[in-house]
């Protein structure tokens, strides 16, 4: 009677030791949030995309709308190709832009959406004109250690031109 208690409770610890693996698993694959709504695709062109992954949220007001189903490379404008997929339950504006968003400092990325104030709806395949391209932290650095660099560059000969016209009146 206790050795069936016993490989009771083994077998469920083994269960939902696997459990937990298939929700480390689909959390790492950003599969945990699969959704089966009807969606419609969108098609984006960036500049840089960064980070940017498919499955990515696509977000509205802080609100997921939809999902990056693919990114590609447009070989004629070279930019990226980026293909979302938004919930047909949400329809957005023609006008509407796209940029490429941080969660946090060094979260994810996700594609933000602001809607416009046009009549007329998005339709299946139709491509958003307005985006912004995603912010590259080392981009950023670079341009931050740079413009330092020139300021401390200007700040030496600089300081160094009064100086010298003091010390040769004080020698006077």
């Amino acid at each position: 009677m206790k050795k069936n208690a016993l490989d009771f409770w083994v077998g469920l610890f083994v269960v939902l030791g696997f459990v937990a693996l298939l929700f480390l698993a689909l959390k790492a694959g950003n599969m945990s949030s699969l959704s089966f709504q009807a969606t419609y695709p969108i098609k984006l062109k960036f500049d840089n995309i960064g980070g940017l992954k498919p499955r990515a949220p696509v977000k509205s007001a802080g609100v997921t709308v939809g999902r990056v189903a693919s990114i590609g490379f447009d070989s004629n404008a070279y930019q990226a190709l980026v293909t979302i997929d938004i919930d047909k339950q949400f329809q957005f504006p023609r006008d509407t832009s796209a940029k490429i968003l941080t969660s946090g400092l060094l979260g994810e990325q996700y594609i933000g959406l602001e809607p416009g104030g046009d009549s007329e709806m998005l339709k299946a395949g139709d491509t958003i004109a307005m985006t912004q391209s995603a912010i590259v932290l080392e981009n950023l650095i670079g341009q931050f250690l740079y413009s330092k660099a020139a300021d401390s560059g200007a700040a030496k000969s600089g300081a160094s031109a009064p100086a010298a016209p003091a010390a040769g009146a004080a020698s006077q």
